[in-house]
């Protein structure tokens, strides 16, 4: 699922600044192209998600990622949040709120997008400020990937993680203290019985 709205939100970005910086635009050429790519691509950005519904270990995640508990908030303020003082869950706050923006952009992208894409419908004014929230909206979504390229970078040990989805017990016990915790004593527990001797 990661990959594949990854993938997405590069088509996406990748021709949507085709479309919008005028000298990349005419280097390319075939605008009418790029805009379809670009349409399909943001129409599609959904799609991973919702298959990924069907799973229940995904839907366990989003449980996960849409609950800030004390430590998340601690974590935030925190200097030393890298250190493993404090127990982090299977994700850490940063990666909570990285999922909440991507989200919501996603679907507000795909809201303003799809205005201006059928703009006979609406009206100009929504047609204006449908404009302005997917350009500005773009250009902060594409900051917020640049950092998010940026940690995945210095976490060499997260990136194996993301391919393998298997992560080093001493890397886990720094970064996700509580996770840890948590795999371990379910690993631990006696196998359910059906009440039979």
């Amino acid at each position: 699922m990661h990959r594949a709205t990854a993938t997405l939100v590069g088509i996406c970005a990748g021709t949507g600044l085709a479309l919008y910086v005028g000298p990349l635009s005419v280097a390319i050429g075939r605008r009418a192209l790029l805009e379809w790519v670009h349409v399909i691509a943001g129409i599609l950005l959904p799609v991973p998600f919702l298959v990924g519904w069907c799973s229940r270990r995904f839907r366990a995640d989003v449980r996960r990622l849409n609950r800030f508990v004390p430590e998340d908030w601690q974590w935030l303020r925190s200097p030393d949040r890298r250190s493993g003082r404090i127990p982090v869950g299977k994700f850490n706050a940063g990666q909570k709120l990285n999922a909440a923006f991507t989200l919501g952009a996603i679907l507000v992208m795909l809201g303003t997008g799809s205005i201006m894409r059928f703009a006979n419908v609406w009206p100009v004014q929504l047609r204006t400020g449908a404009t302005f929230v997917h350009d500005w909206l773009s250009v902060t979504f594409l900051v917020v990937i640049c950092g998010h390229l940026w940690f995945a970078w210095r976490d060499p040990v997260a990136r194996a993680g993301m391919r393998t989805g298997q992560v080093p017990e001493g890397w886990a016990a720094i970064e996700h203290g509580s996770w840890l915790a948590e795999v371990t004593a379910a690993k631990n527990q006696p196998p359910a019985t059906d009440g039979r001797t």
